[in-house]
């Protein structure tokens, strides 16, 4: 699991370098412009890194699309719930949103 962290974080930080505020950050993720981001906007736009190392296209990356060819196979499924337990600690004051604020920091 550690690994496919560091692999998601190897795919998004070159995106992530052409944010400069948390702000922009927020825009980007904010599909609807409604100065919040969802728990859906959060999965889609966190879920790009997963797609783009799932080459076959099968929702499930194996050991051979991860970071190092290790680690167990995760689904899609998975790595959406993994999401959601992050946007759900970063959502501090439990509004179902994430603001800028909350986006900026680091989940608990």
């Amino acid at each position: 699991m550690k690994l496919l962290v560091l692999g998601i974080l190897a795919v998004t930080l070159p995106v992530a370098a052409q944010v400069q505020r948390t702000g922009d950050y927020l825009a980007r993720m904010d599909a609807d412009s409604d100065g919040r981001v969802s728990l859906a906007e959060y999965q889609i736009w966190m879920s790009y890194a997963f797609d783009a190392m799932d080459r076959n296209r099968d929702g499930v990356l194996t050991p051979d699309e991860q970071p190092g060819g290790k680690g167990k196979a995760i689904t899609r499924a998975e790595h959406q719930q993994i999401l959601a337990e992050r946007f759900r600690k970063q959502d501090t004051n439990r509004d179902g949103f994430l603001s800028a604020r909350e986006l900026a920091a680091p989940p608990q």
